[in-house]
């Protein structure tokens, strides 16, 4: 009938509970400190930098004085890694990924030459564009003043093989236009194109745009409109056969970046 033991139950209880207050909380915040602690190891992982590398690039011929400049900046802002470029037509360094030359990334000219290579690459990011333009002879002797004036039979042109990007983005422009061209040579990539105009062996030939800046007044350079020009797409993959795939994808990504992008613009080629 007393209520003593009642009381000394309840008491118990309530000393029991404020004994394990303390300890549930200490479990409590030892388990967010773990996962804190997991979180942040993988948050450090995930942005960690990939390991220094000797990184070989092949890259299409229109991106090699670029790429120079690129190449300098990258190698600066990661200290340990080395960049060799490989510079070619695109077909021809299609044909190196496809024998198994030894590289880890890929830029080429076209999305063509890279879609054929779907094999060979990671995901591809177009990274740049670019126009053609007509670089005529030093003074531009023969009035050449837009597509349709490379029909003359007097003016020796010189285009780029019609398996070269370039070449294929010429093609295409004079069949749009109807415009019949009878080259006196076709080149292996732009670069031997503009030669060939630079050094007078020829009296006009189709370029990139970016390929003229540094040819001064050795070439007049004359603009396409562009309801008649093509657009020249850049895309860039890792190889899978790469032996620094972390630090080969790590070089591809930073080409989409502002400070890449600042590089190529600043050489004439346009925003991906």
């Amino acid at each position: 009938m007393s209520p003593i033991p009642n009381r000394r139950s309840a008491v118990a209880a309530a000393l029991t509970a404020a004994l394990l207050v303390p300890a549930l909380s200490a479990c409590g915040s030892s388990d967010k400190k773990a996962a804190a602690d997991t979180g942040a190891s993988a948050s450090a992982s995930a942005s960690a930098e990939p390991k220094a590398a000797n990184l070989t690039v092949l890259a299409a011929s229109s991106l090699t004085d670029v790429f120079k400049t690129a190449g300098a900046a990258y190698e600066k802002a990661h200290p340990g890694t080395k960049i060799t470029f490989s510079f070619a037509g695109s077909q021809e360094l299609a044909a190196q990924v496809k024998q198994g030359a030894p590289a880890d990334a890929l830029v080429t000219a076209d999305t063509k030459t890279m879609d054929g290579l779907k094999a060979e690459t990671g995901d591809a990011s177009i990274i740049a564009k670019n126009r053609l333009v007509i670089a005529a002879g030093k003074g531009n002797p023969f009035k050449v003043d837009e597509l349709k004036d490379l029909a003359d039979s007097k003016i020796k042109v010189v285009l780029a093989a019609p398996e070269v990007p370039v070449g294929r983005y010429s093609k295409q422009i004079l069949d749009a236009q109807k415009i019949e061209v009878k080259p006196v040579s076709q080149e292996p990539n732009v670069r031997a194109v503009l030669s060939k105009v630079e050094l007078g062996e020829a009296d006009a030939g189709l370029v990139y745009k970016t390929d003229t800046i540094k040819s001064g007044d050795k070439v007049s350079v004359v603009d396409i409109p562009d309801a008649e020009n093509a657009v020249a797409s850049y895309p860039a993959a890792s190889l899978k056969a790469s032996k620094n795939a972390d630090a080969a994808a790590a070089f591809v990504a930073w080409l989409s970046t502002p400070e890449a992008q600042k590089i190529l613009q600043d050489a004439g080629f346009q925003k991906a």
